[in-house]
């Protein structure tokens, strides 16, 4: 049976594996999918199935089934749950399906050779957990939260003058020597918490900086003039938000958009579009992601928001319904602090409020809106110039579009779309650009043709190649 159809064995899983045999000489060739499956999202291997997906079978599926059981329980530490069953093809042939769910006791190592190791998946590939990765591990196996954890800084050396003031400004009520604790800025014991270092005026948390750069163009393409403005901000993370929100307020215009009877403010952001979005970039991002900082990227059609760390279960948000992605907060300490000072809400509806913006000028923008993906250790929000859609949608004063007959510029705009987010399909090109899907197709088929693009895997779970940049 050769090239049988996977869904019908993997069901909804997005993590898997396949094995002609069952390894018993080498069985971490194995093992360290059930360590990577059980220290994720769970997953699925299939035994009995080879690299072009024929279902080869199994001599002896009983043994193997009970040799593979007996290896995780003497190789594995702690022990994963996992679920054994057969799948028997019509020509009789048995494959064994190895679901491993999502572990709790995290780390889950292979024990064996001499080692002791902890295995992550990162893409379709499964790795050795690095040391921040095995951090995390930790952290998430004890149910402890990294903002949480006692800071390696003193209390008594740092200042809360801005947590103080925008409390009063915000709330109205004053912030009191008792709420340094209710608040999770120390603990019980009077040591500062790494939310604590990251609210503190002058926070020593370095990875904690927030970098905006103003492009001139569509793309971060070096010309004449590369950015119009840039800053780099340090400091608690309530400056950091402000200063954010206010270099995009400062590189953004306003207008107004004549409708038949009336008139129409036309800002090239939603303000509450970006406040919410540079709050989660703040609020949700990996900490623990060293030499990796929140990026602000500013370009003629639009605004890229970079944050480190994924989605907290792994799974990627743009296989999402975002209006009804479930609340789960990596750093809960942090995001009450903001939510006590009213910059968001507890119930987690951020994106939500960033979609729900941009539908109020879905009349006139031709239904323009934000996109947000994902990837292992990374997460963008990428919010459209309505101003730049307009434009493109109904012309400038001359009546022209903007852009060129042999579609250059969008070349670059689609390339960097790849780049940002390689598994990005057509439809959400269409979405992003404003570009219709007709020409979408036609534009991807002519990069590819020129050898700067190329498609790896299918449909669903293939991913874009980036050859050459177009003029290389």
């Amino acid at each position: 049976m050769k090239n049988m159809d996977m869904k019908g064995l993997i069901g909804e899983t997005t993590e898997y594996d396949k094995k002609e045999m069952l390894e018993r000489k080498k069985p971490k060739s194995w093992l360290k999918s059930v360590s990577a499956f059980a220290n994720g999202v769970g997953g699925k291997l299939l035994f009995g199935v080879d690299d072009s997906d024929e279902m080869v079978g199994l001599e002896d599926f009983k043994k193997d089934a009970d040799d593979l059981s007996e290896m995780i329980k003497t190789k594995m530490d702690p022990i994963p749950e996992v679920n054994l069953a057969f799948e028997k093809s019509e020509d009789g042939k048995t494959v064994i399906v190895l679901t491993v769910y999502p572990g709790k006791e995290t780390p889950y190592y292979y024990i064996g050779d001499g080692n002791r190791q902890a295995f992550v998946r990162i893409g379709n590939e499964t790795v050795i957990a690095d040391r921040t990765a095995l951090r995390r591990l930790v952290l998430k196996g004890a149910g402890t939260p990294y903002d949480s954890l006692p800071s390696p800084y003193e209390y008594k050396d740092m200042a809360f003058t801005k947590l103080r003031s925008v409390c009063k400004q915000r709330t109205h009520k004053e912030f009191l020597d008792t709420d340094y604790e209710s608040w999770g800025i120390i603990n019980e014991k009077g040591e500062l918490t790494n939310a604590g270092a990251l609210i503190a005026d002058e926070s020593p948390v370095r990875q904690s900086r927030v970098f905006c750069t103003r492009w001139n163009g569509l793309t971060k393409a070096p010309g004449l003039i590369d950015a119009i403005d840039d800053a780099e901000y340090t400091g608690s993370l309530i400056t950091l938000l402000q200063e954010a929100t206010a270099f995009v307020a400062r590189n953004s215009k306003k207008a107004w958009m004549k409708l038949p009877d009336s008139r129409q403010e036309m800002p090239e952001y939603p303000a509450r579009a970006v406040l919410e979005s540079c709050v989660n970039a703040l609020i949700h991002r990996d900490y623990l992601e060293y030499g990796s900082e929140v990026h602000i990227d500013i370009f003629d059609d639009r605004l890229e928001i970079y944050s480190p760390g994924g989605m907290m279960d792994g799974t990627l948000v743009q296989n999402l319904d975002v209006m009804n992605v479930p609340s789960r907060r990596r750093n809960p300490v942090i995001a009450d602090i903001f939510n006590r000072l009213q910059f968001m809400d507890r119930r987690g509806s951020g994106f939500k409020k960033i979609v729900e913006d941009y539908k109020i000028y879905e009349s006139v923008s031709n239904g323009a809106k934000p996109y947000f993906s994902s990837e292992h250790s990374s997460f963008f929000i990428t919010l459209p110039n309505l101003q730049y859609v307009i434009k493109e949608e109904y012309g400038t004063k001359d009546g022209t579009k903007d852009g060129t007959k042999d579609g250059t510029k969008a070349f670059g705009i689609i390339v960097e779309h790849m780049l940002n987010n390689p598994q990005v399909t057509i439809d959400e090109l269409v979405g992003l650009t404003r570009i219709s899907r007709r020409q979408m197709v036609r534009y991807v088929k002519e990069l590819s043709d020129k050898g700067i693009i190329r498609r790896e895997g299918g449909r669903k779970l293939g991913k874009w190649v980036i050859i050459k940049k177009d003029g290389q």
